[in-house]
């Protein structure tokens, strides 16, 4: 977004440019700017180009009240056309403008690319978020997305066109006053918004600015609100350049749409490494603080990670194994390190924390009793293949871990054993595990989406205990995944609180096979065969990773702040905020970079990293958190929320056990090559 001065303007636009042919679609767009004198409806003009030059064109004031000139210059990109529209304010003017292109496309042949918002219809979604199962056209803000883009895949011809805006290098954001209707920003902003139409069967790309959200907008965790058009202030005098770059790729399938238009939105927006000052050793000496203030002895003894507030940190009665309390990880992290660094006490409250849930920690049938509120006495009968497997891959770390220092647990490994001869129990014909399971195996939930979270200690406990039936079941977990999520870019309800596509099915994915490749050799093409479903899957995860940094206002607390959102990750289609879930997905990506010479996931591994340093608290820099250490979770950068505080900040309760938990295994890089290929650290 640029303002200058309106005279060079006209001039401009009557010097031309030069166009080459292109593929993409040619004809004139439809256009419109809707103008809103305060206190009144909006009132929508439309715009009709005359050709000012090669590639230039020019709609002059139709009307009076339309106090505009408007200059649309096209030219021809490596990848398609850049659009820049310059608005040029003869009055002072409220505006809204918007292009819609027509693709050519049967909007019922075609599949649909948000980046980290929007992923085919979204249909494994509820009617309560965005889905077609509420509306077959979307427009939306472009801070919703890891990327300010919109692709349309045409199954039929395996053809992708897109439409991506060039963010200007400088951001900004303005405070509104609502969050839906008409609204007048109170300053300036860099969003615009952008999605697709069903025009007459017809699909159309559509984009604008500043932003707009239809039908729907979707302001918080399964709720949608009336639709919302901002309107930004030009005045008289000044001008205001817009760019977009709409491109064409061809792709096989929905995957491959993906993996190009994700290869294509790196190339051009080419993040940078965040200039965070801290080191790995200085992220684990403040997080460690963490594992001292939220370490509890009650019925279990554990470290509090889940359902505390933001403001105090205070612990709260909640024991949780794996997805949002990690306290089983936790124990393995600050054992190693209390004793890598001679912190005693530290070292004997993680010890502490196995022993008691050796003790205490088992249902009737041998599963980890995966939530318990001490105080309340309530313990969680549904079990989660999920949790569970989290709970058994901590539980190996620290048997190995302990091996390695010639300490042994025959009562630990005996519960382990035990556990992953279950999990042979559980295991579907297909490969698949049921979400949710009681203690008799009977089942919660049938849904698959979490497979992949049991491949990892499956594969773990055939290196560990030599047993090949665990590699055996491991191996048709990946095959369940290859014919019914990977191949049909099915990612879905691996996370526990919500019923849609999510981050973490991809990423499960990714790792689950990387695991497998590790343990494989080429002898039959198994390793390779991993690898490339691994690669496959890690795109999907990479499209919900940030490539560009959201705008915020003034006043918004993570934007006074600093944050680059950059490197950080969307959630889901349900829960639209950012967090530092990756644990050892960063060592997929370095991996995938060596193996397969893709050295954009090396570059973006590196981004990742260094990004998600940046909210570590501590004295004097505690990012709106309570306590040093605890690491914020529900980092809301967008018009969405969990139901406190909104964009800028976070909700008012957190769940700081897992954030703990993915940072510091992204910063203990090797973990499952040490592990899996018998290296010693």
């Amino acid at each position: 977004m640029k303002l200058r001065n309106c005279l060079p303007i006209l001039l401009l636009a009557l010097a031309g440019s030069t166009a080459h042919a292109s593929s993409v679609p040619t004809d004139q767009p439809k256009a419109s700017v809707w103008l809103k004198t305060p206190g009144n409806p909006a009132v929508e003009y439309p715009l009709d180009f005359r050709e000012a030059g090669p590639g230039t064109s020019v709609a002059m004031p139709a009307a009076e009240g339309q106090p505009l000139l408007v200059t649309r210059r096209v030219t021809e990109t490596e990848s398609g056309q850049r659009i820049d529209v310059t608005l040029c304010a003869l009055q002072d003017v409220y505006l809204n403008y918007g292009e819609r292109i027509a693709t050519g496309f049967r909007h019922d042949d075609c599949q649909f690319y948000l980046p980290g918002f929007w992923y085919r219809r979204n249909l494994r979604s509820p009617k309560e978020a965005p889905s077609f199962h509420t509306s077959d056209s979307w427009l939306v803000r472009e801070d919703r997305l890891s990327t300010p883009l919109t692709a349309v895949f045409n199954e039929k011809a395996g053809t992708t066109l897109s439409i991506l805006r060039i963010i200007p290098a400088e951001g900004c954001e303005a405070l509104a006053t609502h969050k839906e209707g008409e609204i007048i920003l109170s300053g300036s902003t860099s969003l615009g918004y952008t999605g697709f139409l069903n025009e007459g069967g017809e699909t159309q790309l559509t984009y604008g600015f500043p932003y707009r959200e239809e039908p729907k907008t979707y302001i918080r965790k399964l709720t949608l609100a009336p639709p919302v058009k901002a309107f930004q202030l030009l005045r008289k005098g000044e001008n205001l350049t817009l760019s977009w770059e709409l491109a064409e790729h061809k792709a096989a399938d929905f995957s491959e749409c993906v993996q190009h238009t994700w290869e294509y939105c790196y190339d051009t927006f080419r993040p940078q490494l965040v200039a965070t000052p801290y080191s790995a050793e200085r992220m684990k000496d403040v997080m460690s603080r963490y594992f001292e203030s939220a370490y509890v002895e009650d019925k279990l003894t554990y470290f509090s990670g889940t359902e505390l507030r933001t403001s105090t940190c205070a612990s709260s009665d909640v024991a949780e194994v794996g997805f949002v309390g990690r306290t089983l990880l936790n124990a393995f992290n600050a054992l190693e390190y209390a004793e890598a660094n001679g912190r005693d006490g530290l070292a004997q409250k993680a010890r502490n924390v196995f022993d008691s849930y050796l003790k205490d920690g088992f249902s009737d049938a041998g599963f980890f009793n995966e939530v318990v509120q001490c105080k309340r006495g309530y313990v969680e009968r549904n079990h989660s293949i999920r949790r569970q497997s989290e709970g058994v891959y901590a539980m190996l770390h620290y048997l190995n871990y302990e091996k390695q220092q010639g300490r042994k647990h025959p009562e630990w490994e005996s519960r382990m054993r035990h556990m992953l001869d279950m999990f042979l129990r559980l295991q579907n014909e297909d490969g698949s595990f049921p979400r949710k399971f009681h203690d008799d195996f009977s089942v919660a939930d049938p849904s698959g989406g979490s497979t992949p979270s049991a491949t990892l200690p499956l594969v773990m406990g055939y290196k560990y205990f030599k047993d090949k039936r665990y590699l055996d079941a491991a191996k048709r977990t990946v095959g369940y995944l290859e014919r019914e999520i990977i191949t049909k870019s099915d990612y879905f309800s691996s996370t526990l609180d919500a019923n849609c596509e999510d981050k973490e099915a991809s990423l499960y994915a990714a790792t689950a096979a990387y695991y497998l490749a590790l343990v494989s050799d080429n002898k039959h093409g198994e390793r390779a065969h991993y690898t490339q479903l691994a690669k496959k899957a890690a795109y999907f995860a990479l499209s919900w990773y940030y490539t560009w940094d959201v705008p915020f206002a003034p006043g918004q607390m993570l934007g006074d702040i600093g944050l680059q959102t950059r490197g950080w990750g969307n959630v889901s289609v349900e829960n639209n905020h950012i967090d530092v879930f990756v644990f050892d997905f960063a060592d997929v990506l370095r991996w995938l970079a060596r193996e397969c010479g893709e050295q954009r996931f090396d570059g973006f591994a590196e981004v990742i990293s260094t990004s998600m340093r940046q909210l570590l608290p501590y004295p004097g820099h505690l990012c709106g958190i309570g306590k040093e250490g605890y690491y914020p979770e529900v980092v809301q950068h967008t018009n969405w929320d969990y139901g406190h505080n909104g964009k800028g900040y976070y909700n008012d309760i957190f769940a700081p056990g897992w954030t703990v938990a993915s940072l510091w295994e992204l910063l203990s890089p090797g973990r499952a090559e040490n592990f899996l290929m018998g290296k010693k650290k």
